[in-house]
């Protein structure tokens, strides 16, 4: 079983390959990903980590967490699973309504809904 590893507030100079290396001295990594902003192609200052086993990963973790790297303090924890959010471009199902206001009269806004 493979422990992914979340690594945050990496210098903007951290490459795929050199996050590899860091780990590996604590065992085998499966993979490192560097997240990249899609449009400028520059880092977004964190990435993952994937480790053949458990162990491997709390030993990484409690070596590399708080790690000075080119001046900035690493954050290294266990990686949280993905939270679904029903894959809706970011609005709900309920659209956009008033969410039971109390500041506002009555209606959900639009034509004189509000009291703005």
């Amino acid at each position: 079983m493979s422990s992914k590893i979340y690594v945050g507030n990496l210098p903007y100079s951290v490459t795929d390959a050199s996050l590899k290396s860091n780990f590996a001295e604590f065992g085998s990594v499966s993979s490192a990903k560097v997240m990249m902003d899609r449009e400028t192609g520059n880092s977004k200052g964190f990435g993952f980590v994937e480790m053949a086993s458990l162990e491997m990963a709390q030993a990484a973790i409690t070596a590399l967490h708080g790690m000075s790297v080119d001046g900035r303090s690493i954050v290294v924890s266990l990686a949280r699973p993905r939270e679904e959010n029903g894959g809706s471009g970011g609005y709900s199902a309920a659209g956009y309504s008033s969410a039971k206001r109390s500041d506002i009269g009555y209606g959900t806004g639009g034509y004189g809904g509000g009291r703005y």
